[in-house]
């Protein structure tokens, strides 16, 4: 019974639908209105404001036919349609199509469709029109977007943007397009492979240079006098800036012919190798071919260099003392500048071995200071009295630091403590020395006008410790003791004072080690020497001292004598000999280098003093 009622008023329901459908309209109470009939570039008969965009990749004269005859065709493809109106032509001639960076005649045309002087778009191809599938489907989109819509007709593959069978066409050859300059690229990065591999670099002309019949870099001789002086100019201590605005004076031109110079210009060409006849190749590379943007080649690419690949305008002595000088010329202040400071080794007295660190000049290597250490020959051994044999000197490791001097090194930073300010002329600077055989450093009270100097407290009126920031002595000392950077390294000091000589010098070989490590993370090395035990937490860290300085109360009386010597002997105020590492050349002569900067431009030929 329940099945019958529900049947039937299945069918009833059925029978309604029916009735509804078969309603007859009354022609007098019923208005058909049509829609707007969409807009079809084949309609000749619909007035529409036209665009035409040309582009051609590439600024080669060959490409010129090209771009021309793409222009006069669209001119007569256009007056062909009586009802169509030639808004403008926009050409880019020589830009890429992968990305709107410089197509500014294509950005132009967005912005006047925008502004609603476009009603149609002609260009040859999608290719033409963008080699990126992103930017082509979201111009196109975006164009369809506006009110009133504009349409873009790709004539060579007669497709209308506006009709709704175009989206998957049109994305198919968009892809294609891309993808064709994908395989351009990679094909470039192949070629330009095989000419590095085969010994051919490229070598484009630039100041002081011009190929020969060959193309081989030949000296020019009517632009070499200019990439001279700016060399010999730095050398003279002149800045960037300086060499500008003397370049822009005098009315020298740059490589292009322009007589305006810049500061980034100037180290431009200070940093060329190729003034010293060197060639390096792949100093930067295109990473992505659709956004063209370089990149300073890091080690991601292939490098090859061709020393003495022709002929040099400037000494490779010269070249390289001017690349030591810009390294270093963020760490230096105006009033210290100098000229490739010396390696400076302490040969005789307590400092012994000792070789003085320079706070902003980073061109010697950790390695360069142990070869000056090792030049030094240690002293015999003292003679040790009789009857202090078997005695140990008491060391102040777990003392209180607070009541001792000591020093504290971080990765970037040093901090001398109020205690050992106290005794280090507080009114004057403290230059630093390390010696990196016996791991130790010292520290000298120095007048401030010393170019090694440090300040090391807020003022020179009060004594209050305050971090510095010595970056380039912190980077030195980490690698020659093996510290870990993210550890700071605290160690107490000895002081000896000669005259007005005050120092202090303090034993690395077993620092107190703070550190943000858990106790629990602290495990036994190999070596039970070098096991680390937690005494107390300092703060946010926790202190460590080696285990061996829990195990005796001082060091043996034979190390104690083996360092010490006579007070007449101890020379603090030893100012060292120059030490030669090999990598520091003797670059032009001052008075030659004078000499000819005075002769190309007279009253400019002597060494710059900033800070006077």
């Amino acid at each position: 019974m329940i099945d019958e009622l529900r049947r039937q008023e299945k069918q009833n329901a059925k029978a309604k639908a029916r009735r509804r459908m078969r309603v007859e309209i009354d022609p007098e109470h019923y208005e058909f209105i049509p829609e707007v009939k969409p807009r079809d570039f084949y309609d000749t008969s619909i007035h529409q404001r036209v665009a035409v965009y040309v582009r051609v990749s590439t600024d080669d004269v060959r490409q010129t036919t090209s771009y021309e005859l793409q222009q006069k065709y669209y001119e007569d493809f256009v007056q062909n349609h009586p009802n169509w109106e030639l808004v403008d032509i926009y050409p880019d001639e020589g830009i890429s199509g992968t990305s709107l960076a410089h197509r500014d005649e294509f950005n132009r045309m967005i912005r006047d469709c925008k502004a609603g002087k476009i009603d149609l778009i002609l260009t040859k191809s999608v290719s033409r029109f963008a080699r990126n599938i992103m930017i082509c489907i979201g111009v196109v989109r975006e164009l369809a977007d506006l009110k009133p819509p504009v349409g873009v007709l790709f004539e060579s593959e007669a497709i209308f943007s506006l009709n709704d069978d175009s989206q998957m066409a049109l994305s198919f050859l968009a892809t294609m397009a891309e993808e064709e300059s994908h395989t351009r690229s990679r094909s470039m990065e192949t070629s330009l492979r095989m000419r590095l591999d085969n010994g051919i670099p490229l070598t484009p002309e630039l100041l002081g240079y011009k190929h020969d019949a060959d193309g081989n870099l030949v000296v020019n001789p009517e632009e070499a006098p200019t990439v001279k002086l700016i060399f010999y100019m730095y050398l003279l201590k002149y800045t960037s800036q300086e060499i500008a605005d003397v370049l822009n004076q005098h009315g020298l031109r740059s490589y292009l012919g322009n007589l305006k110079w810049t500061p980034t210009a100037v180290v431009k060409i200070l940093r060329n190798e190729r003034y010293c006849g060197d060639v390096l190749t792949r100093k930067s590379f295109t990473p992505n071919f659709r956004d063209h943007l370089r990149k300073k080649n890091r080690g991601e690419r292939p490098q090859s260099r061709y020393i003495d690949h022709h002929e040099a305008l400037i000494d490779r002595r010269d070249f390289i003392a001017v690349q030591q000088m810009i390294d270093n010329a963020k760490y230096q202040r105006a009033e210290n500048k100098t000229l490739l400071p010396s390696l400076y080794v302490v040969k005789r007295g307590l400092l012994r071995g000792f070789v003085r660190m320079h706070p902003r000049w980073g061109a010697f290597l950790p390695e360069d200071f142990m070869i000056a250490a090792k030049s030094v020959e240690k002293l015999p051994a003292a003679k040790i009295p009789f009857d202090l044999c078997g005695y140990e000197v008491v060391k102040t490791d777990l003392m209180r630091f607070a009541d001792l001097p000591h020093i504290t090194f971080a990765n970037n930073y040093v901090l001398i403590n109020k205690a050992c300010l106290l005794r280090m002329r507080p009114d004057y600077c403290v230059e630093f020395l390390v010696d990196p055989i016996g791991k130790r450093v010292a520290i000298r009270a120095v007048l401030r006008d010393n170019k090694r100097g440090v300040r090391c407290s807020k003022s020179f009126s009060c004594i209050d410790p305050t971090p510095v920031s010595v970056k380039l002595i912190c980077d030195t000392l980490f690698q020659l003791f093996d510290w870990d950077p993210d550890n700071r390294y605290r160690m107490c000091g000895t002081y000896y004072e000669q005259g007005t000589t005050v120092v202090c010098v303090f034993d690395a070989t077993r620092p107190v080690v703070l550190t943000k490590a858990a106790i629990e993370d602290v495990v036994e090395c190999d070596d039970m020497n070098e096991k680390e035990t937690p005494i107390f937490p300092a703060r946010s860290r926790l202190q460590f001292v080696p285990v061996n300085v829990l195990s005796n109360f001082g060091n043996p009386l034979e190390l104690y004598y083996s360092e010490m010597l006579p007070k007449e002997a101890w020379f603090l105020d030893e100012a060292g000999e120059v030490f030669e590492t090999g990598k520091q050349m003797q670059i032009t002569s001052m008075e030659e280098i004078c000499a000819y900067v005075e002769k190309e431009l007279p009253g400019y030929g002597r060494v710059v003093k900033h800070g006077e």
